[in-house]
């Protein structure tokens, strides 16, 4: 999906007097392409994907502390995808840029696309957060060998799951105040 909204990014740059794309869905598509390409590929394959194939090999375990969490974040990704996937399909797409700065993701511009966009967002960020518990508590309470001699890799995963552990909730406090925002009035 990322890459088919890159695709339509580069061909409509390509092709500038070809006016296959208006404004609006211009930037509904470079929204769409840097969420989702964010949110669905790099922290969840690069990040989860990796993660969970090599931190066992690494750790010499047969699986992660927590294969049940590990299951719950999985699939609760598709379900996300496939909301990010509507919001652009809802009404004139989400084109408030990848940023979602307020001003243009308030209520007099974008519908129900942006309410989509915000609960895909909050669900691929749970998912994310318990993928960062389990890299951590399978890092810290699975390895055979004392830290000093754990390989690389498994430190960035357990760096990497501490700053998503740090970061995300704040990012759902804003969304949710995104949220609030459109709904209550309460800027």
């Amino acid at each position: 999906a990322g890459t088919s909204f890159s695709s339509l990014i580069r061909w409509s740059m390509d092709n500038p007097g070809a006016k296959f794309l208006d404004p609006v869905t211009y930037n509904a598509v470079v929204t769409s392409h840097a969420l989702v390409m964010i949110f669905f590929f790099v922290m969840p394959v690069m990040i989860g994907g990796f993660g969970n194939w090599l931190i066992p090999l690494m750790l010499q375990v047969a699986d992660m502390q927590f294969p049940r969490l590990n299951a719950f974040s999985f699939w609760v990704l598709p379900g996300s995808l496939y909301l990010m996937l509507m919001s652009n399909i809802v009404e004139s797409g989400v084109g408030a840029g990848w940023t979602i700065y307020p001003p243009l993701s308030t209520y007099s511009y974008h519908g129900v696309c942006m309410d989509l966009a915000i609960l895909s967002l909050h669900l691929a960020g749970i998912s994310s957060i318990f993928s960062s518990i389990n890299f951590m508590v399978t890092i810290s309470n699975m390895r055979s060998v004392g830290g000093h001699l754990l390989a690389l890799f498994p430190w960035s995963i357990k760096v990497t799951s501490f700053l998503l552990l740090t970061t995300l909730p704040v990012l759902a406090g804003g969304l949710t105040m995104l949220l609030t925002d459109r709904h209550f009035n309460t800027s």
